[in-house]
């Protein structure tokens, strides 16, 4: 059973990899700094180019477009080029910043526990939402479902964002695997589920129920309100059927090779966007964040435990 999860996960990699190879078909070295070595952990980047990565919770496009002047700012700010690049999910992201293709990485905290064991990331800042620096993940089902318990959705169809993601996978599936004495999570996905659907991002996953193609969604509390425009009745033919444990809320998470003196820069200007309505507008629009506050590696010690579960298991 392990070995099928992980070679799940691996197929899922690989065609990440594929996915960011060809965002760099050109084989310009976004690194921009021979000085560097990170396979032996060489001399710190002072980049003269920083590439910051995000992945999908609406469209891609949509992102790139978003972030752009967010970049624009904070290279000025830095007197260097920033490069807003969005990935095809987590585990692309992880493995950019593992390779220095991306030097600043907003990943959720499961993410960030993994480029941190894998790849020594460390993390600076997370988002604070609703004044709250924690959050939870949501069950979404359609309200005329029939689906009233956790219970319930033995044999349904379940659709998550990403296999790494925090909100999306690593905690709900925790919390089913415990309720319900599942072994493991390939287990989970094969045995309770009857099938699941990897969606790509939160939007998506929880459109899928929407729409009728998945019976559940695992998502961020409440990836819904950003789908009202779009969906106007979402809110009355979809309903939360429950939540999770307080989760700790995502990161801006920067490579080990920074030079200390550039990551302070990076932190400090990321925290003066607190006093600019335009560049936390940018944050709400891309990531629902409403502040941002330092963070240390401390503070996601419950997401470390939570993944000892998995780590037999999973391979990256």
């Amino acid at each position: 059973m392990k070995k099928f999860l992980t070679i799940f996960l691996v197929a899922i990699l690989a065609i990440s990899l594929a996915a960011c190879g060809s965002n760099n078909s050109s084989g310009e070295n976004t690194n921009n700094n021979s000085g560097s070595d990170s396979a032996t952990g060489g001399e710190q980047i002072t980049s003269e180019k920083i590439v910051m990565g995000f992945v999908p919770s609406q469209e891609s496009d949509t992102i790139a477009d978003t972030v752009e002047p967010l970049a624009d700012r904070l290279g000025e700010e830095l007197g260097v080029e920033v490069e807003g690049r969005v990935m095809t999910d987590y585990t692309a992201l992880i493995e950019a910043m593992g390779s220095n293709e991306v030097h600043v990485g907003f990943i959720p905290a499961f993410g960030y526990v993994l480029a941190n064991e894998q790849y020594g990331a460390e993390v600076i800042l997370k988002s604070i939402r609703y004044g709250s620096g924690t959050y939870k993940a949501q069950y979404i089902v359609r309200a005329d479902s029939g689906i009233e318990s956790l219970a319930d959705l033995e044999g349904k169809i379940w659709a998550y964002p990403d296999a790494a993601s925090t909100s999306g996978f690593l905690f709900p599936a925790s919390q089913l695997m415990d309720e319900f004495d599942i072994a493991s999570a390939q287990d989970l996905q094969t045995t309770f589920f009857s099938d699941t659907l990897q969606s790509g991002g939160h939007d998506t996953a929880a459109i899928a129920v929407y729409e009728g193609d998945a019976d559940v969604a695992t998502t961020f509390d409440d990836v819904r309100t950003g789908l009202e425009e779009e969906y106007p009745d979402i809110m009355e033919k979809t309903k939360v059927l429950g939540y999770t444990d307080e989760i700790p809320n995502d990161t801006i998470s920067v490579t080990k090779e920074l030079d200390d003196e550039l990551v302070q820069k990076i932190k400090d200007t990321f925290l003066s966007f607190n006093e600019d309505e335009d560049m936390i507008k940018i944050m709400n629009e891309v990531y629902s964040w409403d502040e941002i506050s330092e963070a240390t590696d401390e503070e996601y010690k419950v997401v470390k435990e939570t993944y000892e579960k998995f780590k037999d298991s999973i391979s990256f």
